[in-house]
């Protein structure tokens, strides 16, 4: 007989992890290696969804996208109006008056904008009105000053003037229950003056995407300091992407410089993550031993690095992190790369989360006096200048210097041409596709 028994050890059953998430399968490199940047683009869109909309002030909706339709619960006018200052009287009353032979009503009241006559007006009299008044009943039309001797308790008229002349009539500009506006119009200054016309304090919009900004690189100084040491340079990348992410709409939270160090990288990209619905980085993505970002990223969640068809532009990132999944776009570190690929994939997705459309800049045309050549291989986004002509042409010439750092050249473009990857030579006289930065 056994002394002592043991229990059976049962071993557990091994617990298969959940896979990795991933990214959608990105588009193919061609035989060189390098995607085509609106197939990136398009690729990058894909996994950008609008945000979601919230009731806000109208004021604070200026450049937003309206998330319901308006229909006007009141008429403009919202009553018969004077549309001139002068008297209210009927026309038929006027009859055969000229300057010679004038024609003397009595005055028998005044209206101010804001009040409304004490009686009906009566054939062979007048009333005082100024503009925007309510047009007293009996009254069939408005005779500006100009035309009388602006008498006080009686007044002579010069000249013969028609029925319903100088009357704003009741709903002539908006019906009761007409339909202005539309889910996803743009709301401009305009739009809010229509709808504080017709009482309406609040509407349904989404809101500016929250995007932070920050540039990375131990040898960044932040303007307004020295530089201190051979190597530094100030950080121009993150002023001037945070400065296209703000006039693209957005509400923007710029970090400034992070240095070289892996873990102040991930630890202050991770900090961001709270307060953005976007986040956009500048450097850090080649295929040096410093490009820290290429580093740290695949750490905060799903990433993806890729070689563009693009020049400049070249190498792009983009991921989605943190447990909210939040998009990051992960730029070059060239000024003009930053900048070019901020109008290629970054200023796209703000639209997107704005929910407003097109996202794409609007394509123009426009004619060469130079000789423009590109390296067949791939697409070229060549700074230039376009101004109109006398003839209404629209007429381009390239800015010098095709590096990646000339910020002179960048200040001095205001489009960017679009020459495709087939392309070596446009000649002078021939036309050219383009966006205009300023429009």
């Amino acid at each position: 007989m056994r002394l002592f028994g043991r229990k059976k050890t049962v071993e557990p059953e091994p617990v298969e992890e959940p896979p990795a998430p991933t990214l959608p399968t990105p588009p193919p490199p061609n035989e060189h290696g390098l995607r085509d940047w609106t197939a990136q683009r398009d690729w990058i869109l894909e996994q950008i969804q609008p945000l979601p909309p919230f009731g806000m002030h109208v004021l604070d909706a200026l450049g937003l996208s309206l998330c319901e339709d308006i229909e006007s619960d009141v008429s403009l006018p919202g009553f018969d109006n004077a549309a001139m200052d002068g008297y209210a009287i009927q026309a038929a009353d006027t009859k055969g008056a000229s300057e010679k032979r004038p024609v003397t009503l009595a005055v028998v009241g005044e209206i101010a904008a804001g009040t409304v006559a004490d009686r009906v007006l009566a054939p062979g009299t007048a009333m005082k009105i100024m503009t925007g008044a309510p047009v007293p009943e009996g009254a069939d039309t408005v005779i500006q000053y100009e035309l009388t001797d602006r008498g006080a308790e009686d007044v002579q008229i010069f000249a013969e003037i028609d029925v319903d002349k100088n009357i704003r009539r009741l709903g002539s500009d908006i019906t009761e229950g007409e339909e202005l506006l539309q889910h996803g119009d743009v709301i401009d200054a305009r739009t809010i003056g229509l709808l504080a016309g017709i009482g309406i304090d609040k509407v349904l919009a989404r809101p500016r995407p929250r995007v932070v900004v920050l540039s990375t690189g131990s040898e960044l100084v932040e303007p307004g300091l020295r530089l201190t040491e051979l190597g530094q340079l100030f950080d121009s990348n993150s002023f001037m992407v945070a400065a296209q992410a703000r006039a693209a709409g957005a509400q923007v939270f710029r970090v400034g410089a992070v240095g070289d160090d892996p873990a102040v990288l991930k630890q202050t990209i991770s900090d961001q993550l709270v307060r953005a619905d976007l986040i956009v980085t500048t450097g850090g993505i080649s295929e040096g031993d410093w490009d820290v970002v290429k580093a740290v990223a695949p750490e905060l969640g799903m990433v993806d690095f890729a070689k563009i068809g693009m020049q400049p532009g070249k190498p792009q990132g983009f991921g989605l992190i943190g447990d909210d999944e939040i998009p990051i776009l992960m730029l070059p570190g060239n000024p003009v790369s930053s900048f070019v690929s901020f109008e290629v994939f970054v200023r796209p997705v703000i639209r997107k989360l704005l929910g407003i459309t097109p996202v794409e800049r609007p394509t123009v045309t426009a004619v060469t006096n130079t000789i423009i050549r590109s390296k067949p291989g791939r697409a070229r986004f060549v700074r230039a200048t376009i101004r109109t002509d006398r003839g209404g042409r629209r007429v381009v010439e390239e800015v010098s210097g095709h590096s990646s750092h000339l910020l002179g050249g960048l200040q001095k473009s205001n489009a960017l041409l679009l020459i495709d990857d087939a392309t070596e030579v446009i000649k002078a006289g021939e036309t050219v596709h383009a966006w205009m930065l300023d429009e």
